[in-house]
């Protein structure tokens, strides 16, 4: 008799942006499934599907509710690669469709407020399943449910994580370029943050997020800054770890970043208002933002407004990066951290044959059955594959990937809106990632 063959299962995704290529390829040689890319521009999405027998690529305006709603139900499953505040718009098409979904990002209010339909639809919307969040929760599972297996419990949880040049790859001043959106990584300076310290609850307005900064020691690599992440506070729920006495979650960089991106903060380059830019110069915004109106001035006004000395090397930066610059404002009608994401995409770029490094580090304290304590630190340094992927692509498409296998397997039994914090995703997930060299290194230690 023939061999039956296994249905062909439809994977939905939506953008080609940074992190979509690890995601398309993870399925491209598996014959029982098919990738269909949509994006606001087709030519990227032709471009990610390639020749390949099993992918296609097409264009897609999700503002267009009906042609969003006639993909979805041509899908298995849909991945939303996009910028977040859609995936609500997305997951509501999935659930009046009843396909299950994949997202990278953080659960936002609106999603949250979908999981009772989600729920009632059958389906799973997986949540947070790429690096920070994604593999960030998964390790930090794996070792809290190994405390409580025996009989311990959680004292304190600290975590960083840091998307960077590798350091062969560092060759700026900044210390700093773009594996993933630009925007994203500025608009990350314009949150407040809150974290538990020893007991003690510590809340950083947005305005002093840059000044509160610790120097971080990883083994092999140095000295890195890290600072406070948003709220950490939820995810004391989040992991199961109420009697935790400090929770904290932050953002690594090289040293040297905090201090310049504070300054840059104060001097308005992060406003978000929109302005008539038409014929302006660079160095002409840069002296309005310091309260001067000669351009030619623009380096000394930043100086005297910020404190700063004129020959130090914060000014330093900000020369490097053009912010002194004559040439003229793109774009012509924006805010200044729509003329900063330009700059800094121009300046801040991975040359061809560089590669960027993924820093996750956690080290929880925990206290044993007999009383005594001790640390555990877990740590993933990941590199880029010159003239490859990177290592942020791979380290978000690759859990997203196989987080779409597991429910494509049904292999997922619960439903609703999810995030990775279960042993039946996290296991899987990071046994797989083992095999793409996606590894932990773990350590423990007295805590006495």
């Amino acid at each position: 008799m023939p061999k039956r063959r296994c249905p062909i299962r439809n994977i939905l995704v939506l953008g080609s942006g940074f992190v979509a290529g690890p995601f398309v390829r993870y399925f491209l040689d598996r014959p029982d499934t098919a990738v269909r890319v949509g994006d606001l521009d087709p030519a990227r999405a032709l471009a990610l599907a390639g020749s390949h027998a099993h992918a296609s690529g097409f264009g897609l305006d999700l503002n267009d509710a009906a042609a969003l709603d006639a993909e979805i139900g041509r899908a298995d499953l849909v991945v939303s690669l996009v910028p977040y505040a859609f995936h609500p718009v997305v997951a509501r098409a999935c659930i009046r469709r009843r396909k299950s979904m994949v997202t990278t990002s953080y659960v936002s209010p609106a999603m949250k407020s979908l999981d009772a339909d989600a729920r009632a639809a059958g389906i799973v919307i997986l949540n947070e399943v790429g690096l920070d969040p994604g593999i960030d929760h998964m390790e930090s599972m794996r070792i809290i449910d190994e405390v409580r297996r025996k009989g311990g419990k959680v004292l304190g949880f600290t975590s960083y994580c840091g998307g960077l040049p590798a350091p062969d790859s560092n060759t700026n001043p900044f210390g700093y370029k773009f594996s993933w959106s630009p925007r994203g990584v500025l608009l990350a300076g314009t949150n407040s943050a809150r974290y538990l310290e020893d007991g003690r609850e510590i809340l950083i307005p947005a305005a002093d997020l840059f000044d509160h900064y610790s120097l971080v020691p990883v083994a092999g690599l140095g000295v890195f800054e890290g600072y406070p992440n948003r709220d950490s506070l939820p995810y004391k729920e989040i992991y199961g770890i109420a009697e935790a006495k400090t929770m904290f979650r932050g953002t690594f960089r090289y040293p040297g970043w905090c201090r310049t991106l504070k300054k840059i903060a104060d001097l308005g380059y992060l406003d978000q208002n929109e302005r008539n830019l038409t014929g302006k110069t660079v160095q002409a915004l840069t002296a309005e933002l310091a309260g001067s109106n000669v351009a030619s001035a623009a380096k000394s006004a930043v100086a005297l407004r910020l404190a700063l000395d004129p020959a130090g090397e914060i000014i330093g930066r900000m020369e490097w990066l053009g912010l002194f610059g004559p040439e003229t404002v793109e774009p012509a009608k924006g805010s200044p951290l729509d003329v900063l994401e330009r700059i800094m995409l121009k300046k801040l770029r991975y040359a061809p044959g560089e590669r960027d490094m993924i820093i996750l580090r956690h080290e929880i304290v925990a206290e044993r059955s007999d009383g005594r304590r001790e640390r555990i630190t877990s740590t993933l340094i990941a590199y880029g594959i010159p003239g490859g992927d990177t290592s942020m692509a791979r380290t978000v498409g690759l859990p997203a990937a196989i987080g779409a296998r597991l429910i494509l397997e049904g292999r997922l039994a619960r439903r609703g809106v999810l995030i990775p914090v279960y042993p039946e995703i996290y296991g899987p997930i990071l046994n797989e990632l083992r095999d793409h060299g996606i590894v932990f290194r773990e350590e423990i230690r007295n805590a006495e």
